[in-house]
């Protein structure tokens, strides 16, 4: 652990696994209340100073925090593909995201505005300022270890806040190389702490401390339902990027090959292991048999195997993964799902593998069609109309990414206004970047990340108006 500018270590260890492997790799010391008491009193005597430091100062320090990070850039991406599994070619380009977005938040920690508001009186001035909420607590998941770090922590620190983070209990090895490097970039002590241990203890601190005024969680949605009360005795801001169920339409004028290329990316990168991965495919009537012998044929072409090898498709995280992942497969089967390729367990490996698999013949009463999947398995749905197809994608829970394929421009706009989703991606399957707001609508979350309304989440608006005679 990391608190106060110094490395902490206790007697009480937690092992970290391969999920290629099953393999031990590593051993981290683990903590509970008292070490999160003491981050969170680190970070907020950090705060004074840092909170009034200029923009400019807050940018060197970020900006030496980037060079950091891109002078281990390699090693980076190979404890993300060790710990967490998917292929090192997209570790990379997560590791290369995550420079992104502290590059990003260095400039912009330059750029916080104020406003002056035309009074209504001749004797008054009328402003209102931005300031940092203060200790901010960022509890990050394990399918992306080390962007979806920088991606709180940066905008956070840009600010002017200081933060406490506790990472996934699977992927503690990639926050601690995140943390050296903030470390190497000489950040004041305090001004970023991080602490691993058990949910249980740490999670209560971080919500229920008073000195905590911000809370950013990514993770499941009944997790953040959680968070979200515990956080109201104090009444916290909360922003929380939670579950997704993601549709992916193709029309029938769509450009089919792009469109399979759109869902083999979107579907079976990180092993279908991201929020906001294809989970429900729905293609206009007339094509929907081509779309998914297209979709098969290159899906069971894909190469399994460990994430450090020349492979397409790493394991899922843990056993229960792959279990869950196996009954959306066996449900659709037996309400009539056809498996085209895939459809069970990777038994070649020892690891927590499962085969790419596309299934035809969905229908809304599967379990696929109303829980997100999370694993490596693509249903195939069918439609007839464009007027139909909103009500049929639109989630009464879930609101966070959609895609849509279609080479009619008009269409594309009634989709992007029809779509009840926070992200929507028209003939592109990799919309997020830096500088764009990320995030959902309903119950996949509140708040955004990314891009200026990613800043003001750890901003608060202060009204002052002075009277001069």
């Amino acid at each position: 652990m990391y608190i106060n500018g110094q490395w902490i270590t206790t007697n009480e260890k937690m092992d970290v696994i391969n999920p290629a492997t099953l393999e031990k790799i590593a051993d981290v010391s683990i903590g509970g209340r008292q070490e999160t008491k003491h981050a969170i009193a680190s970070a907020k005597s950090a705060f004074s100073s840092w909170g009034t430091a200029p923009g400019t100062k807050r940018s060197h320090y970020l900006a030496n925090t980037a060079q950091q990070l891109r002078r281990n850039r390699n090693e980076l991406a190979e404890t993300i593909t060790t710990e967490m599994g998917k292929p090192l070619s997209d570790a990379k380009r997560e590791v290369e995201s995550a420079i992104d977005y502290v590059e990003w938040y260095a400039e912009e920690a330059k750029r916080i505005y104020g406003e002056v508001i035309p009074a209504s009186h001749e004797n008054k001035h009328l402003m209102v300022i931005q300031q940092p909420i203060g200790v901010a607590a960022a509890i990050t998941p394990w399918n992306f270890p080390v962007s979806m770090i920088t991606r709180k922590i940066a905008p956070a620190l840009a600010a002017g806040c200081t933060v406490v983070l506790k990472p996934a209990p699977s992927t503690p090895l990639s926050a601690i190389k995140v943390f050296e490097c903030f470390h190497a970039a000489e950040l004041p002590k305090g001004v970023v702490n991080l602490v691993i241990g058990p949910a249980k203890e740490i999670g209560p601190e971080l919500t229920g401390n008073p000195d905590v005024r911000k809370i950013t969680f990514t993770g499941s949605t009944a997790v953040g339902k959680k968070l979200m009360r515990d956080a109201a005795d104090t009444v916290k801001k909360v922003s929380m990027e939670l579950g997704g169920h993601a549709p992916f339409i193709v029309f029938e004028d769509a450009d089919l090959d792009e469109a399979v290329k759109g869902i083999l990316a979107t579907k079976f990168k990180a092993a279908g292991q991201t929020c906001i991965s294809t989970n429900r495919i729905f293609a206009e009537k007339n094509i929907a048999e081509k779309l998914g012998k297209k979709l098969a044929e290159q899906a069971a072409q894909l190469k399994v195997g460990n994430g450090l090898e020349d492979v397409d498709v790493g394991p899922l995280i843990n056993e229960s993964a792959v279990a869950k992942a196996d009954s959306h497969v066996k449900d659709a089967v037996s309400q009539n799902g056809e498996v085209l390729c895939g459809g069970k367990p990777y038994s070649k490996l020892n690891g927590y593998f499962y085969e790419p698999t596309v299934i035809t013949g969905a229908h809304k009463e599967m379990k696929i069609a109303n829980e997100e999947t999370f694993g490596p398995v693509a249903p195939i749905f069918t439609f007839e109309e464009e007027e139909e197809i909103a009500a049929m994608v639109n989630h009464e829970q879930y609101g966070l990414a959609a895609y849509c394929f279609t080479k009619d421009l008009s269409r594309g706009y009634r989709m992007m206004n029809q779509l009840e989703y926070g992200i929507v991606g028209i003939n592109d399957p990799a919309p997020i970047v830096a500088q764009a707001p990320f995030g959902g609508i309903k119950e996949s979350g509140m708040g955004k990340e990314g891009g200026t309304s990613g800043l003001k989440e750890y901003l608060e608006e202060k009204y002052v108006s002075i009277k001069t005679g």
